[in-house]
């Protein structure tokens, strides 16, 4: 790990979880903003929070629980009831520095584990932007929220089909304060487009994808740099990105500075 992150510790962690909780209670809200009869909500619960913007959403889990210390199984009864009050699967994304008290409080409740991935982070001090010539990454204008949601979207169409309750997450995204959300294009023609939003210092980078027809020609490492650039301009001093292990998106993250910090476990309880 850089010279700025060379441990990982719980306060580290406590901040990396915080700022993608904020972005997703963030999202919530700009969702709201846009449609006030929409069916979003977040609370907090030990330490973290829950999030729902649609039953099918990626966006509805809880992250940060437990990180503060230890939970009482109240805590998570309450969580659990948040969920299946609005007919979704109880799902949270738990960083392993929670410790094996709230895995064991998960294991007797009956979670199981779905998905890991690498939280990987580095040092914003020398972050600069190197582009190649044959890209352009500009800012999405304020009026752009609509094309930039759907240009996102469809760059996850193989894993998350382009319905409009993930245009409206997208869009959620999109209009929430502290992030900025550009776009890539090669040629005239748009190839990705990408979300960066900052809390407390750090800068969270979401949301990145590429069209298919323009991959494996640079817009990721592209969109990667000038969002540390600009994180770096906003005065964070860290940024955080989340990948699934061994994929193309954490060997494109990892090129760009970023070292693995831990790996997080989603568990749902069906």
């Amino acid at each position: 790990m850089n010279s700025a992150l060379r441990h990982m510790n719980l306060d580290l962690a406590r901040r990396v979880e915080a700022a993608e909780a904020e972005a997703a209670r963030a999202c919530a809200d700009g969702m709201r903003s846009l449609h006030s009869d929409a069916p979003v909500a977040w609370q907090e619960f030990a330490g973290g929070v829950a999030v729902f913007t649609g039953k099918e959403s990626p966006i509805t889990q809880a992250v940060g629980v437990g990180l503060p210390g230890p939970v009482a199984e109240e805590e998570i009864i309450a969580l659990e009831a948040f969920f299946r009050d609005r007919g979704a699967t109880v799902a949270l994304e738990v960083c392993p520095l929670a410790g094996l008290d709230f895995y064991a409080l998960l294991a007797k409740r009956g979670y199981r584990l779905v998905e890991v991935s690498n939280v990987l982070v580095r040092s914003l001090a020398d972050a600069i932007a190197v582009v190649p010539s044959h890209i352009t990454i500009r800012m999405a204008a304020p009026s752009e929220a609509a094309f930039w949601s759907r240009t996102v979207a469809q760059g996850f169409a193989e894993h998350f089909p382009v319905t409009q309750d993930l245009l409206d997450v997208m869009e959620g995204f999109f209009h929430r304060p502290g992030a900025n959300c550009f776009l890539a294009y090669i040629g005239d023609e748009v190839a990705g487009g990408a979300v960066v939003a900052r809390h407390k210092g750090v800068a969270g980078l979401f949301g990145a994808s590429t069209l298919p027809a323009f991959r494996r020609r640079g817009v990721q490492s592209s969109l990667l740099a000038a969002r540390l650039a600009w994180a770096r301009e906003q005065g964070c001093d860290l940024a955080a990105s989340i990948a699934l292990p061994g994929s193309d998106s954490q060997r494109n993250i990892e090129r760009a500075g970023f070292q693995v910090a831990y790996t997080r476990t989603k568990m749902v309880r069906d």
